[in-house]
Formats: structure tokens, C-alpha cells, sequence
């Protein structure tokens, strides 16, 4: 007879997390209760009742001074709202994968998607992530029911479509639909929900009852995956009957049967599955010859590996070498421990764990008698007495130091006293797009989320990200205290936007707006810095309502205005290239961020019809600075100053002109002085005379587009 006992039977995680919470709140002496059966197993159900801890429908019948916990499949938003205001203690013990289906059809409906929900829509876990939804969802539970949906509903409004699933739905099933999904949505978003322990129990349970001619399927009838497990195990073995406690047994199918299957659903207690292997073993045996006695007892022994303890012995160190150290147990077989069962640090050499004469505490992995020796463990021995001192330290939070052994799937795994803890990778560093590869090798702290058993299969759950944002909030309440406006910092660019450039000072972040950036115009922040730079920052300004942080970064010293009036002060002859043109006059650029006008009366030492009869844009010309008003950020220029000045023509009337290097005035003002007479041209001498002209100022001059006369420009008159 061949029996086959799943690896996976029994406790998942999300449950085990919560009967754990209830026993320890037990323990404390708290009065405690459930909101609802803190899981779908009425047998667990009756022995918490036995401990004191009852389950309630309505937060009314809450005891006073009690502790309600939230049952592994969550609640309805409304009702933690209402916990809230009511002022209930409570004690969530909603799955952590749960949780996050919630957060994703919130986000999803936010953002205006029509919600699809893979699951049985009257199921209590199902009923919470539909509470979370703020636009519209439809459920279904195969992929007939999602057809329907599309035919009705979905493809005439055309709505983009995001899809989640129950943790416990069926992996076949959830395939077919997606089939569906992608055929007939093609905007859709999918998120695979369904729990990573439910996919490897409904995947092991069809490989079990694919080989068996009889298959026990151990759960509560009420509980969702246990009755998945039973029509996924019926697909393969005809003979699969699903069973609550070991009284129910098939007494009659059990001793007919040749190959004999055991799975379990996530609510099944390790007592109830021992029970009904133990019933399996007494039965049999009694129908057995005595024969084949021994060899059911090695079967059996075989199938229950997973729920004994394995024999603990002493040895002492008798020599070391790459491969292996050797121990003396005190049998005739020679004790061995193979390297990988040192440590649980695979970068630990045998010759640096122990050392010849250590008397160690070994767990025994395998006994070959034919070639006469022991396999041992180390490494499992130390982890077992690390649980007891981790269990601890998940209740005080303590802050633990570790070393970072690998970079595993979905996070890290770190080294603490023998134990390895999982790190996920959403708490494995504060930033979700962080290198997990870089923190192997490294010392980190950290701190214990989770203790949790099944059968005999510990784990430990670890956040780096709660003591790296304990630290940064730290620095953040000093950054509060003393930040003021103009106080310079060091940070770090940790994103960039189009806009500008987010800056870590330490726990806070800032802005450099892209104008802040250069004293150039640019057209992105990542022309002057990247993600990992550090740059010297000032605070420009604070909100104080909002916390939000503007900085400063453009080096005074490089303001091409300060280096205009250093190194270009009026008067200065200039090389300069012509950038554009207008009716008005010509903009040259005199330095990198700084533009000039030289006004059409300035271009040459005659009369012009426009500035392109003599420039085009390119030409690089000589020109004197005439007029710097650095408040209004504006420069004239000369070219007509370092020509030869042509004498005008008798009889012609001379005109002076103002002008403004702004862009919006396309006519400058023109002032015109009446031609000397021709009595008295004949009287007056010849000669140049200089002449002051005045202009009448007008309301122009208060706008950005002042005319402007350089105050050493002369109009002389014949």
C-alpha cells in the first residue's frame, strides 16, 4: 500500500497568522472574540468557544473590554468604519493578501475602471473587496458567467476593465477565463490575486490524486478551498470523498484501496489531519497480515514525515574538511554534516562554524546503515532554538541586525541567529524600483512582521522598510525643526519629472522647478542632473499647510547677468551674433543667457529700410554695449557707434528715435525736428552742432515695453 500525504495540507498562511492572533490575545487573559468564525472550520471554531472566545454578526454584541479580531477573509469597509467610530478594540487579522486586493480595486475604480472579480460573490472575502469598489464590478465564478457579462454589459460601453481574483479560486478555471479576458477586453489590466499557497495546494492535490484509486480531501464543508480542492481532486480520482473529522472515514473504500491520497484545506488544524492518519493507520493495520505489518509501519512512518519531529542527538567535532564536518554520536555509524547543513549563511566555510572538539546539538537527516553512516544537520537545530526567541521579539518590535544571504523570489532572505527571515520585496528597502540584488552581503536592520507554523514548517516574515522609515521619520521631525527659508543642504536627485527634480534632504523631499535649474532656458530637468546625483540646494520656500518644499539651485556665480556686468560693463566693445530680427532692430546674443537689441537706428551710419537689408540671422558682428539695465534685464547695443559717421544731406529732416528691446512692440516712437529754414541755412554757418532732443513721455513708459535712449547716443543736425 502506497500513502501520500500533500506537503502543503493544513494552515495556510493568512489562517495560521490569525488563530495565532486569537491564542495569543487568549493567553494575554483579554476577553476576545470574532467577527464571525475567524475561519471556515467549525471543529477550530468550537475549541476557541471552549477557550472563551466566541464569534459575533454585529458590532453591538461586541462584549465590553473585549478585543474583536478581524477574521483572516477581511470585512466589508463599511464595517471597519464603523469599528473606528465605535471605538472597539481590534485586532485585524485580514490576510495581507487579502489587503491588497482591496487597495487594488480602490485604485482601479478611483481611476474610472469597471472592476471584474473572479469569485463566488457571497463569500465573506469576496463581499469585502466588493465594499471597496467605488465604481462598477461584476463578479463570476467560471468562465461562462464572464461571457455573459461581456455579451450584456461591458463591450457595448467599451470601459477599460481591470480583473482580480479570490485568493482561494480555482487556478484551472482562473486560466480559462483569462482565455476570455484577453480575447474579448483588450484594454484590460489583470492582477493575478489568487494566493501563491492556494495555486501549490490545488496543483499538489491533482498531481496526489492523479496517481491515487482513493483520495481523502480533509476540510470543513462551509470553507471556499476545501470544497475546490474536493472538485479538482474529482477530476483525477473518481474516488475522492471529502471528509470533516476522521469519524467520517470510508472505512470500507479505505481498506480496498491500493494508492491512498491526503490533502487538506487551509482551515484543516495539523490535530484534525493527525487524527484521521492515525485512524487511517489503526484501521489498516487490523486488516494487514502480520507480514506486512512492519512494512505499512514504514509506509505510514513515511507519509507523516512532515508532521514528527526528527530525532536530536549530541556529537562532538572529530575533523573538518571543504566538504563536510564528522562528528562522533556515540553509534557505529560515522556522523556527517554536509556544508549546506552548517549554517544557514551559505558564504560560512565548515573550518569558520566549528572547530575539533565542539560538542554540538545535531538534528538526524538520514540513517544509512548499509554504508554505516548518519547525515546531520546543524544549521535546522540552531534555527529551531532561534523560533522560541523570535516569537518574542515579533511581539516587542524589536529592532533586529542581520545579514542580507540572498536575493529570492518576490524579496530577500536575511540571517538572524541561525534563522532565516523572509524580507518581501515591498518591505525590503522604502523604494519600490531599489536593486535587491545590491543589498546581498549586507548588514541590515530589521524588524519581525511574523512568526507563523505549518505543520511542521516554520517561517519567519521580516520588514527592512519599517526601521529605514522609523529612521526617516526621525530626520524628518528635525528637518521640521529647524528648516527656514535660504538655509542651504546637501541632497540627493531621487526622481525627475518633466517639470523638475525631486531632492532627498534627509527624510524630506523638495523641488527644484525646472526654471530653477539653469539660468538657460532648458526643455528637461535631466539636461542638468540625474536620478543619484548630489547637489547643493537652498530653500526658496515652504508651505506649511502642505509641507511641500520649493528649492533653489542655479549657482549665483554662474548668473549670466552678474558675469554681463563683470565682464561687459557699458561701453565694451563685443563680438556678438544676430538671433533674430524684426521691424524694430536686430536681438544679438552678447553671452550664453544674454540677449541685446540694437535698435535699426544703431545698425549702420545711414538711413535703413529694415534690419535685414544689412544683418541676417548668423552674422557675427562687432557691437558696443550702450545701455545695461540690469533690473529690467535689458542690454542695447551699437554697431552704427563704431562706423565712421556719414554726414547727412542739407535740407533733410533728422529723426531720433527711442526704442525698447521689447518684443511686443513691432513701430518704435519716432521724433521728428523741423529742417532749419532755407533763410536760415544761407545765414548759419556750416558746421555740426550737437542738439539735444527731448521726447514727451507717455504711459508707455509704464509697461514692459519703455522706449529706451542710451544716454550717450547724440543726434546731431546740419
Amino acid at each position: 500500500m502506497n500513502i501520500r500525504v500533500a506537503e502543503s495540507a493544513g494552515f495556510c498562511f493568512g489562517v495560521n497568522r490569525a488563530v495565532n492572533m486569537v491564542y495569543s490575545l487568549i493567553n494575554e487573559n483579554k476577553k476576545v472574540c470574532t467577527f464571525g468564525p475567524i475561519i471556515h472550520n467549525m471543529e477550530m471554531v468550537h475549541e476557541l468557544e471552549e477557550k472563551g472566545c466566541y464569534s459575533v454578526s454585529n458590532l453591538n454584541d461586541v462584549p465590553e473590554d473585549s478585543t474583536l479580531v478581524i477574521r483572516s477573509h477581511g470585512v466589508p469597509f463599511e464595517i471597519t468604519e464603523d469599528i473606528k467610530k465605535s471605538g472597539i478594540l481590534c485586532a485585524d487579522a485580514t490576510c495581507p493578501f487579502v489587503r491588497k486586493i482591496h487597495n487594488i480595486v480602490n485604485n482601479e475604480s478611483i481611476d474610472g475602471r469597471t472592476i471584474l472579480v473572479a469569485g463566488n460573490r457571497n463569500h465573506p472575502e469576496v463581499k469585502g473587496i466588493i465594499s471597496h469598489c467605488k465604481g462598477e464590478l461584476f463578479t463570476f465564478n467560471n468562465e461562462e458567467e464572464l461571457q455573459e457579462i461581456a455579451n450584456n454589459f461591458l463591450i457595448e460601453k467599451n470601459r477599460p476593465i481591470s480583473v482580480v481574483a479570490q485568493t482561494t479560486f480555482d487556478t484551472k478555471e482562473w486560466k480559462k477565463c483569462l482565455k476570455t479576458v484577453k480575447k474579448v477586453y483588450t484594454n484590460a489590466k489583470i492582477f493575478d490575486t489568487i494566493c501563491n499557497a492556494t495555486a501549490v495546494r490545488q496543483n499538489e492535490a491533482q498531481q496526489i490524486a492523479a496517481k491515487s484509486d482513493l483520495m481523502i480531501v480533509i476540510g470543513d464543508r462551509h470553507s471556499s478551498n476545501t470544497r475546490k480542492l474536493f472538485d479538482i481532486c474529482k477530476r483525477k480520482c473518481n474516488n475522492t470523498f471529502l471528509i470533516e473529522t476522521a469519524k467520517e472515514l470510508d472505512l470500507s473504500a479505505l481498506k480496498a484501496a491500493k494508492s491512498i491520497g491526503v490533502t487538506a484545506g487551509a482551515s484543516t488544524p495539523s490535530r484534525i489531519i493527525k487524527e484521521v492518519l492515525d485512524k487511517m493507520s489503526e484501521e489498516i493495520k487490523s486488516s494487514v497480515t502480520n507480514e506486512n505489518e512492519e512494512s505499512f509501519e514504514a509506509l505510514l512512518e513515511e507519509s507523516l514525515k512532515n508532521l514528527n519531529t526528527n530525532e536530536r542527538v549530541k556529537g562532538v567535532v572529530v575533523s573538518i574538511d571543504p566538504t563536510a564536518v564528522y562528528v562522533d554520536v556515540g553509534r557505529k555509524q560515522t556522523g556527517f554534516i554536509p556544508a549546506d547543513e552548517i549554517s544557514n549563511d551559505p558564504t560560512v566555510l565548515p573550518q569558520d562554524a566549528v572547530k575539533i572538539g565542539d560538542e554540538l546539538d545535531l538534528l538526524i537527516m538520514k540513517t544509512n546503515d548499509q554504508e554505516g553512516t548518519i547525515m546531520l544537520s546543524k544549521r535546522r537545530v540552531d534555527a529551531q532554538k532561534g523560533w522560541e526567541e523570535l516569537e518574542e521579539k515579533t511581539e516587542t518590535k524589536e529592532v533586529l541586525t542581520g545579514k542580507v544571504a540572498a536575493a529570492v523570489k518576490g524579496g530577500v532572505s536575511v540571517i538572524y541567529n541561525n534563522v532565516r527571515i523572509f524580507v518581501p520585496a515591498s518591505q525590503a528597502a522604502v523604494s519600490k524600483n531599489t536593486n535587491l540584488e545590491e543589498l546581498v552581503g549586507k548588514e541590515v536592520k530589521f524588524r519581525l512582521i511574523e512568526v507563523s507554523q505549518r505543520g511542521r514548517r516554520k517561517q519567519a516574515v521580516g520588514s527592512i522598510r519599517s526601521v529605514l522609515m522609523d529612521e526617516i521619520n526621525k530626520k524628518r521631525d528635525e528637518f521640521w525643526q529647524s528648516v527656514e527659508v535660504g538655509k542651504e543642504y546637501t541632497g540627493i536627485v531621487r526622481s525627475i519629472e518633466n517639470y523638475g527634480a525631486f531632492v532627498d534632504l534627509g527624510g524630506v523631499s523638495g523641488m527644484i522647478h525646472i526654471s530653477e535649474l539653469s539660468w538657460q532656458r532648458i526643455k528637461h530637468p535631466s539636461e542638468v542632473v540625474k536620478v543619484g546625483d548630489e547637489v547643493k540646494v537652498y530653500i526658496k520656500n515652504i508651505n506649511e499647510e502642505t509641507h511641500k518644499i520649493s528649492l533653489g539651485y542655479k549657482d549665483p556665480n554662474s548668473n549670466p547677468w552678474e558675469i554681463l556686468k563683470r565682464d561687459f560693463p557699458v561701453n565694451t566693445v563685443a563680438k556678438v551674433k544676430i538671433v533674430g530680427l524684426t521691424d524694430f532692430g536686430a536681438f544679438a546674443n552678447i553671452i550664453p543667457g544674454v540677449d541685446g537689441l540694437i535698435h535699426i537706428s544703431q545698425i549702420a551710419n545711414k538711413r535703413i529700410e529694415k534690419p535685414s537689408d544689412v544683418l541676417k540671422v548668423g552674422d557675427e558682428v562687432e557691437a558696443k554695449i550702450t545701455v545695461i539695465d540690469l533690473e529690467k534685464k535689458r542690454v542695447s547695443l551699437s554697431i552704427r557707434a563704431l562706423l565712421p559717421q556719414e554726414e547727412p544731406p542739407k535740407d533733410e529732416e533728422v529723426k531720433v528715435a527711442e526704442f525698447s528691446d521689447d518684443t511686443s512692440e513691432n513701430t518704435p516712437a519716432v521724433v521728428t525736428e523741423k529742417a532749419l529754414t532755407d533763410k536760415a541755412v544761407e545765414k548759419a554757418p556750416v558746421k555740426e552742432t550737437p542738439v539735444e532732443v527731448a521726447t514727451e513721455k507717455t504711459s508707455q513708459e509704464t509697461s514692459d515695453a519703455d522706449s529706451e535712449t542710451p544716454a550717450d547716443e547724440e543726434t546731431t543736425a546740419e
